[in-house]
């Protein structure tokens, strides 16, 4: 019988980094190596309907045993990781976390952080500070998986319908693109696509993307004046015309931001790459509308038609959906409390692929993975979070 940690260090070591700029699905070949690899480990334990369909996502069906009669749960999580830095990871393991610096094989050094006082003693798994370590969301990934083995075994407690799924390209926003919310079959679900061990979300952003391109006249520099418009300084200057107040690094809590993630150009052409999030929708509306404000605004300085912005809307914030099915949040609080863990209920500040499933109708709030610094070098998760959460998804399963 394979574990959770055993689990994750295997799943992790493939590269499974989604990549924006590609929109076949998956964006990228590594993620369906990953699918295989479950569907297989599925099928052996006896999930024999287990399969991966044309576009990489997984789906497998445990059938009720005792409990005919109870709710068909889904548990979902996604495949890929982020590609803020590299994805080919090799994960380093500590034993015993003595309390005091982590210093990384590439001379990365982990410290300062809050939780790590309460971490002294656990098992952490890390980076070698070359690559994300990819908990976001190989753990839940792991921990579902396990969940299955033991709900296949002959002595599991009895339960209903258990449906699972594994997601592709979650973290450039296409996780649910293509989820098959019907065959899928759950009555509702959980994502485990979160952090700290007990957290239990049901409010995210409302999401959108904008990009902006700035059209420039280059002239020779020796011969420019009051003829070239350089069109990365005009990009420069649309960044500098939004409050920066409202970047990410100055907010928290339920406070929304637009967020640079990519910028390009030269004289003749530039581009700027937007999120905008908000948990409000009604200031969602005004973010996007600022953008198209700043547009028009250089516009009359610069001439119509230098600077363009494409508005796209991604995801929508769950909770008004979630919030109708409040059974499925106590669900949720129980079966933490019945291992031990104090629910931690907060507004993500993010996204996951459960917020456009509950539109889909599947309502989706997200569970905790035990996992810390997500995105980073200096992510790590202790193995005694992921073998709790993967208790409290067997609690979470079976029927009351």
């Amino acid at each position: 019988m394979s574990n959770v940690k055993e689990r994750f260090l295997r799943y992790v070591q493939v590269e499974t980094t989604s990549c924006e700029a590609n929109e076949c699905c998956p964006s990228t070949p590594g993620q369906k190596v990953l699918g295989e690899m479950l569907v297989s480990e599925m099928q052996a334990m006896g999930m024999k309907d287990a399969f991966m369909d044309e576009h990489g996502y997984v789906y497998g069906w445990i059938p009720a045993k005792g409990a005919e009669g109870a709710p068909a749960i889904g548990l979902i999580a996604h495949m890929d990781t982020s590609d803020a830095v590299p994805g080919k990871t090799v994960p380093q393991v500590i034993p015993s976390y003595d309390g005091g610096v982590i210093r990384l094989k590439n001379g990365v050094e982990i410290s300062g952080f809050s939780f790590l006082p309460g971490l002294k003693g656990q098992e952490l798994i890390v980076t070698s500070g070359d690559s994300v370590l990819g908990a976001d969301d190989k753990a839940g990934v792991a921990e579902i998986m396990t969940l299955c083995e033991r709900m296949t075994a002959p002595d599991a407690p009895n339960h209903g319908k258990i449906c699972v799924a594994f997601t592709p390209d979650e973290e450039i926003g296409r996780g649910a693109d293509l989820f098959d919310v019907k065959g899928f079959g759950a009555d509702f679900g959980y994502t485990v696509d979160g952090g700290a061990l007990g957290e239990l979300e049901y409010e995210c952003f409302n999401a959108a993307s904008c990009i902006v391109r700035v059209k420039g006249v280059n002239i020779h520099p020796g011969s420019a004046k009051n003829q070239m418009i350089n069109a990365s300084l005009v990009a420069m200057e649309f960044a500098g015309m939004l409050p920066p107040w409202e970047r990410p690094e100055h907010t928290e809590k339920y406070e929304g931001f637009y967020h640079l993630t990519g910028m390009s150009g030269n004289e003749e052409a530039a581009e700027l790459r937007y999120i905008l999030r908000d948990h409000d929708l009604g200031k969602l509306e005004e973010k996007k509308a600022m953008m198209t404000t700043v547009c028009e605004t250089l516009n009359k300085c610069y001439g119509e038609g230098t600077v363009a912005v494409e508005l796209k809307d991604s995801y929508r914030n769950m909770k008004e959906i979630v919030e109708q099915h409040p059974e499925i949040l106590e669900r949720a609080k129980k079966a933490f409390e019945e291992n031990g863990v104090e629910p931690i209920i907060k507004p993500i500040r993010g996204g996951t692929d459960g917020a456009q499933l509950s539109y889909k109708g599947l309502p989706c709030p997200n569970l905790s993975t035990g996992g810390y610094n997500f995105h980073g070098r200096k992510e790590l998760i202790p193995v005694e979070a992921m073998e709790r959460m993967t208790d409290v998804l067997v609690a979470l399963v079976s029927a009351k």
